[in-house]
């Protein structure tokens, strides 16, 4: 995706994730790309679209070279679904939103206490089919909040009730869970690396468990989070009884990162996957320091830069690793909630909103795509021209 630069002008790195419900990752960059040449037309870039585990990984993926696979899997209520791994040598990128996100659902509906990550499951055993031995896990805008126990169970894992049937599906369903087998658990697994991305740090339980936390976002009312909460807790209470895991359990359930996407990354850990932020993973994956260091500017953004952005989004992991290579940064977003000094600690110079082009956010959101290449061509006369 790189173009060669002619002697004497910049090369730009454009590597922002998408704006949500505007434009795709891969849109954006091409967005900026047109803006930036109607200013400087025979100006060198290069175009990283970049994700932090959540939805838009898979696409990230294929848009750096890997192959998309496409599955027919359980969506979050059990219906089936199309969903896409990308794959590249023995390396496989699985997004679980891809199964279980939220847009999985159908429009209107929510589901807190019975959407399940069986679908995950699915996706992780069809990488494992294509030959994965190493799995980057994104996890992110699930519909879920079932510990991934759905899919632990599509792994071959048994949870049953006390009359000996599986338990219902969704975390409402590990209420009345009695007994947990994990000895079923498909053996190639234990001959993979299984590295968990995510983008929050959440225990599993408690005041900033999965469901406290995330709970809400996904339909749940006070008394489901409470519900959830209680039956998450039970979930790793009954498998810290189990020979298979034991005391291991309270600790993953205690370890950052175990309540994102709903608690999957508890099940992730139980399948002993190792925890990293997201985009550290994603840029690891996506030859990003290669592409850094072609590069004099590089801009990054992603629909609203603001105090989750700082937390482990997309842009704050490409401003910090390109200010720790001495590389000058600059943001592209449709809306802007951080003050400038905000920006600089994060290894930001400045940050071009589509609001300062287009007060109107309506207009901003149905017209995203020629209004950026307007923002685009201001950081061309500002920084290229």
């Amino acid at each position: 995706m790189a173009d060669a630069a002619v002697d004497g002008t910049r090369r730009v790195l454009v590597a922002a994730d998408k704006f949500k419900g505007s434009l795709t990752a891969v849109e954006v960059a091409e967005r900026v790309t047109a803006g930036l040449r109607r200013v400087v037309p025979d100006l060198g870039v290069e175009a990283l679209p970049v994700a932090d585990g959540g939805d838009g990984t898979v696409a990230a993926a294929v848009a750096a070279g890997f192959e998309r696979r496409e599955v027919r899997v359980a969506g979050p209520l059990g219906d089936e679904v199309t969903a896409a791994f990308a794959l590249r040598g023995d390396t496989a990128v699985v997004e679980m939103a891809e199964a279980s996100g939220l847009q999985r659902l159908p429009a209107g509906v929510l589901a807190p206490l019975t959407a399940s990550t069986h679908g995950s499951g699915e996706l992780l055993r069809a990488a494992l089919d294509a030959g994965a031995r190493t799995i980057v896990f994104g996890v992110g805008g699930s519909a879920t909040t079932d510990g991934g126990a759905g899919m632990l169970a599509a792994l071959g894992a048994r949870f049953v009730r006390g009359d000996g049937e599986p338990v219902a599906p969704g975390g409402g369903g590990l209420a009345d869970l009695a007994s947990a087998d994990l000895s079923g658990l498909d053996p190639r697994l234990a001959a993979v690396e299984l590295v968990l991305a995510s983008d929050v740090d959440n225990p599993l339980t408690g005041p900033k468990g999965a469901p406290a936390v995330y709970g809400p976002q996904k339909g749940a009312s006070e008394e489901d989070v409470e519900a959830l909460d209680a039956a998450l807790a039970h979930f790793a209470k009954v498998l810290e009884e189990t020979d298979t895991v034991g005391a291991l359990a309270a600790e993953y359930a205690a370890s950052p990162g175990a309540g994102a996407a709903g608690g999957i990354g508890f099940g992730a850990m139980l399948l002993g996957a190792r925890f990293r932020p997201g985009i550290e993973v994603m840029l690891d994956v996506l030859g990003f320091a290669p592409a850094l260091e072609r590069a004099d500017l590089v801009i990054t953004g992603e629909g609203s830069l603001d105090e989750q952005t700082l937390h482990g989004k997309a842009p704050a992991g490409v401003a910090a690793a390109a200010r720790a290579a001495g590389k000058e940064v600059v943001a592209v977003c449709g809306r802007l909630a951080l003050p400038a000094e905000a920006l600089g600690r994060a290894g930001i110079r400045r940050a071009y909103p589509l609001t300062d082009v287009e007060p109107d956010v309506a207009k901003c959101i149905a017209e995203a795509g020629p209004i950026l290449e307007r923002v685009a061509e201001r950081i061309a006369r500002d920084f290229l021209a």
